[in-house]
């Protein structure tokens, strides 16, 4: 006989939503009310699963940490190191702030998220570790951690625009300049790769990282009923 773990396949429906409602109608639009009918379940139920709306936020911001980097990996294709796909990330996050309004409060609310600050900073610590190991030899845990808390403050001053903001193409540059220093990249290391990442489409990148966001995190949901029809008890 088999049992299907409802648990946590509601689990994956909820973060289904969530990613649609969010990244289309926006985060702060977004009830737990309206995606709690929009699933034909009690509010009760879904904030058994996730207690608060920065619970499922945290959620897609974990995903999207993992699903975004094998992108940027992808289109570098760089055969040297991941530095290039450091900075494209970042430029591309920029970018997609800078043309959608819905997308820029998506990531600005991520980054007031303490919740959602601790996966980022986790999960970006031990991807520089890997990335920035050859110029940073002889550092610890703690040195990574604190470096990432430096990086993280100004990714989030990048994406933070006012009407009086520089281009981003401006902003970019200094944002990475002083990001790779903090990871003691050499100067000409860190302007070979910042103006080969402003030469690349970037602005079409942005946008289309957060729509295929949206399709892996269906495709997801969809692999996990597969899977869990698959299980027997």
């Amino acid at each position: 006989m088999i049992r299907v773990d409802r648990s946590e396949l509601t689990r994956h429906e909820i973060i289904r939503v969530a990613a649609n409602r969010f990244l289309n109608d926006g985060y702060a639009k977004t009830t737990v009310s309206s995606m709690a009918k929009a699933l034909n379940m009690s509010t009760g139920n879904m904030t058994f699963h996730f207690p608060t709306k920065e619970h499922m936020l945290a959620e897609l911001v974990d995903m999207l940490c993992k699903y975004q980097w094998k992108i940027m990996e992808y289109e570098i294709k760089d055969g040297y190191s991941s530095i290039m796909a450091i900075c494209l990330e970042l430029l591309t996050i920029a970018s997609a702030c800078e043309q959608d309004e819905i997308a820029k409060e998506f990531f600005l609310s991520a980054y007031r998220s303490e919740m959602c600050m601790d996966l980022i900073r986790k999960n970006d610590k031990e991807r520089a570790k890997k990335v920035f190991k050859e110029y940073c030899p002889d550092w610890t845990d703690e040195r990574f951690e604190e470096a990432e808390t430096l990086v993280s403050g100004i990714e989030y001053a990048t994406l933070l625009t006012t009407s009086n903001s520089t281009s981003v193409e401006f902003r970019i540059n200094g944002a990475l300049n002083t990001i790779l220093s903090i990871y003691n990249v050499p100067e000409k290391i860190r302007k070979q790769k910042i103006e080969k990442v402003l030469s690349m489409d970037y602005k079409e990148l942005g946008l289309r990282v957060l729509e295929e966001f949206r399709i892996f995190v269906d495709n997801e949901t969809e692999q996990a009923l597969l899977d869990l029809l698959k299980r027997k008890i």
